[in-house]
């Protein structure tokens, strides 16, 4: 049985800001003349051009900064409760739009006819969670199934994809909406550690979300054909990405090693779901990877001898909106589809990599709108 991604929308809060204007704050924000230096120059070479944040404001001295004024005249960090409070409400009203929006713009689809939503995030938690607010919002059935992947990080996009396969496999008729929804400036550290530095530079806050179902695509409906999951763990990794929940919000360990960890096992780790339809390198034109980072783009494509081409969803993505976590990889696949100088029908590898070390990855097949090229165009209007 073919399952489809037959729809991805994405979407992003309203507030937008430069790196360059992110790197200014954060010097700003520290009188350590090393960090500075440091800052200036993680930002400088993190590919980004700008990010997105459901913070309004950081330090205008208005009433919801999030680094608001001390009674010492210090900012001050707010606690992890005071941060999740922000989660609880703007992650409702980000799902509830994004949620109605997919619906709305796949072909074909009802809001009644979704029989299960996955969420997933791991920059914050409430329950009733964002699946409740999208089915007693949207009006769908109180009997639609509900999931949660949570805290698993940036590569959870590929157990709530494989998740849904498996609901449409075990029932034809399903439709399932897949959700990855990450707040993650909302985890903005003041702690001078590398690690929070690094991670300061490179996260961003997006949704995305997937419709899956095993209905014949309409003609000419862009969508993806989904092939085989496979997961891989590098362990020697395992302390340079993690993950925990700490007092001023949640802690991450991410060490300039990751891109070079990744690089080195890379061709090992994506061997099997290659194997899986005696698939070569070769015979995939175009990836999606998750760009975690410039580095990790960079580490990637010249271990598996891509060319910029191959990998430039991924650096467009990154350029534009930063590293958004489990979103990220979806909006890659979008830019993907959309790209109308690519053949109708081509293999898509796509794969992110989180804590663990983990990496997740699937085979697509990406089948997109037709569009007629020049000289079709031209034979079709002398045919007239």
């Amino acid at each position: 049985m073919s399952v489809w991604i037959q729809h991805i929308e994405t979407m992003t809060p309203e507030t937008v800001f430069s790196q360059e204007y992110a790197s200014s704050k954060m010097q700003e924000w520290t009188g350590d003349e090393r960090q500075r230096r440091m800052v200036r120059a993680l930002y400088r070479k993190s590919g980004i051009d700008k990010r997105h944040s459901v913070i309004t404001s950081f330090d205008q001295d208005l009433p919801d900064d999030f680094f608001p004024l001390g009674a010492d005249g210090q900012r001050r960090e707010l606690s992890t409760g005071e941060r999740n409070k922000i989660y609880t409400r703007e992650s409702q009203l980000l799902a509830v739009n994004l949620a109605r929006q997919a619906i709305a713009n796949c072909p074909g689809l009802e809001p009644n006819e979704i029989t299960h939503v996955v969420t997933v995030s791991c920059t914050g938690f409430c329950n009733p969670g964002p699946d409740y607010h999208i089915v007693n919002e949207l009006g769908l059935s109180y009997a639609t199934q509900r999931y949660n992947l949570g805290f698993m990080g940036c590569y959870a996009a590929f157990p709530g994809l494989r998740m849904a396969r498996q609901f449409c496999e075990a029932d034809p008729k399903a439709v399932v909406l897949v959700m990855c929804l990450e707040l993650c400036t909302l985890h903005l550290q003041l702690n001078g550690g590398e690690d929070s530095m690094l991670a300061n530079s490179l996260f961003a806050d997006g949704a995305a979300a997937a419709i899956v179902s095993a209905r014949t695509p309409q003609e000419n409906q862009p969508c993806y054909q989904l092939g085989d999951f496979h997961s891989s763990l590098i362990p020697s990794g395992k302390g340079d990405m993690a993950w925990s929940i700490g007092d001023l919000g949640f802690d991450i360990a991410l060490s300039s090693y990751v891109p070079k960890i990744i690089g080195a096992n890379i061709r090992d780790a994506i061997r099997p779901v290659l194997a899986s339809r005696q698939f070569e390198l070769e015979d995939i034109t175009t990836w999606a990877f998750h760009p975690g980072g410039k580095a990790i783009v960079d580490k990637v494509a010249e271990s598996l001898d891509l060319t910029n081409e191959q990998v430039a969803a991924s650096r467009k993505v990154l350029r534009q909106y930063g590293n958004m976590s489990s979103a990220t990889v979806l909006f890659v696949l979008q830019e993907i589809l959309q790209q109308q100088d690519r053949p109708q029908h081509e293999e898509i590898c796509a794969m992110a990599f989180g804590p663990g070390l983990t990496v997740e990855m699937g085979l697509l097949q990406a089948q997109r709108a037709h569009s007629l090229n020049r000289t079709e165009a031209k034979a079709e209007v002398l045919a007239t």
